[in-house]
């Protein structure tokens, strides 16, 4: 009695198994996702006047003009600036497309992501991934800024012009673009597209890159590619 006990309970406990892990498979069949690596360069970091991990933000524009976050870091998505009531300075062109209406909640329409805001990074690698839809392309934006990393042209205080850098946001953020395929295995490396400044009233506040030294190995790289999900039975950190 007690054998054929035994063999009943194994034969439930496989027959459990292989409904999780058929469960798991269906559950990431036929699913695309971006996954954007980025490699902080932790030298550089702690060479700023705070030594505090760059702000930045991760989104995507589909074929239609849509933009989706991806990934912004806290401070900037929920204007905690630590006593400051915000640091318009900090990521201008992210914020000018978050209040110009072009963000759309792609949720509905296959774009979609588990968090936008997190804690900014403190390691040297950051990977998050986004899931997409498939038969089309993908604008990858990111931008990012380091406080307090000044020079020559980017100063703390400048005599000459008489003005101070009111917000220690130091040399301006830079906005880095690429475009993708949405075909298993695709990479890109985007390249960078410009500098970023407080825009007045709808001015464009992407600008020339100008007097931009330090600033550009603040990510010593950045990847996006496109993946397929693996199955899980219990849901990976990201």
């Amino acid at each position: 009695m007690r054998g054929k006990y035994w063999k009943k309970f194994l034969a439930g406990v496989l027959v459990i198994l292989l409904v999780l892990v058929a469960f798991s498979y269906l559950r990431t069949m036929n699913k695309t996702e971006l996954e954007f690596r980025i490699r902080i360069n932790r030298e550089l970091v702690l060479l700023s006047a705070y030594g505090e991990p760059p702000t930045f933000a991760i989104w995507v524009e589909n074929s239609q003009g849509d933009y989706t976050n991806v990934y912004v870091t806290h401070r900037a998505f929920n204007d905690d600036w630590e006593g400051k009531p915000d640091v318009p300075v900090a990521l201008p062109f992210w914020s000018y497309i978050n209040t110009s209406n072009k963000s759309s909640g792609e949720q509905e329409k296959g774009i979609g992501t588990d968090a936008v805001s997190g804690a900014t990074p403190r390691e040297d690698l950051f990977i998050i991934r986004l899931r997409v839809s498939t038969q089309t392309t993908y604008q990858c934006w990111i931008e990012m800024n380091l406080a307090g990393d000044y020079n020559e042209f980017y100063r703390e205080n400048d005599p000459v012009k008489m003005i101070s850098d009111e917000f220690g946001n130091g040399q301006p953020a830079l906005v880095y673009q690429g475009i993708i395929e949405i075909e298993p295995g695709n990479k890109i490396s985007p390249g960078l597209f410009g500098m970023s400044i407080k825009p007045c009233g709808t001015e464009d506040p992407v600008r020339p890159v100008e007097g931009i030294t330090t600033a550009k190995q603040v990510f010593s790289q950045i990847e996006v590619e496109v993946v397929r999900p693996k199955p899980y039975l219990i849901k990976p950190d990201r």
